[in-house]
């Protein structure tokens, strides 16, 4: 068989870790001027914990905005967790970064994409016995249009 570099996979995983990067310095710092994110991710990826309320109210995909109140944000190299307010209701998250699919930040017109799989309990086991890993989809930078009041 003959071995060949992913260019998706290793861009995936380079944009995710810039996500991790990010997110590392304002859980040390705080969110410095106007900066806010949209993080829109999986409701359904095995990882993700979130209230038994959000999760049926979002049964596929969720986005949160971390911009003036949040608090416990607390990253490692599989994912986040932090406290959101949600109408008066103070609620944690845990998001994996492979959940994530847009990360955007308005105030400099920053935004990623990623493209997501589903996740399914038999595939995941199937996933388990195969020798190479599977390919977890291509990511973008996308266009901020869709976030504009």
């Amino acid at each position: 068989m003959t071995r060949s570099i992913d260019y998706g996979n290793l861009m995936h995983d380079a944009m995710r870790g810039l996500i991790q990067t990010v997110l590392e310095d304002i859980a040390a710092n705080g969110l410095p001027g106007e900066h806010h994110f949209f993080i829109t991710f999986d409701t359904r990826h095995p990882d993700a914990e979130l209230a038994d309320w959000l999760r049926e109210r979002y049964p596929e995909e969720m986005t949160v905005v971390i911009q003036h109140w949040y608090e416990g944000l607390e990253v490692t190299d599989d994912g986040f967790s932090i406290t959101l307010n949600f109408g008066n209701a103070p609620e944690p998250l845990y998001v994996p970064f492979d959940a994530v699919s847009t990360f955007v930040d308005p105030s400099v017109e920053f935004g990623l994409r990623f493209e997501t799989q589903a996740y399914d309990e038999d595939a995941l086991e199937d996933d388990e016995d195969e020798e190479e890993p599977a390919p977890r989809g291509d990511a973008e930078v996308v266009s901020l249009d869709q976030f504009r009041k």
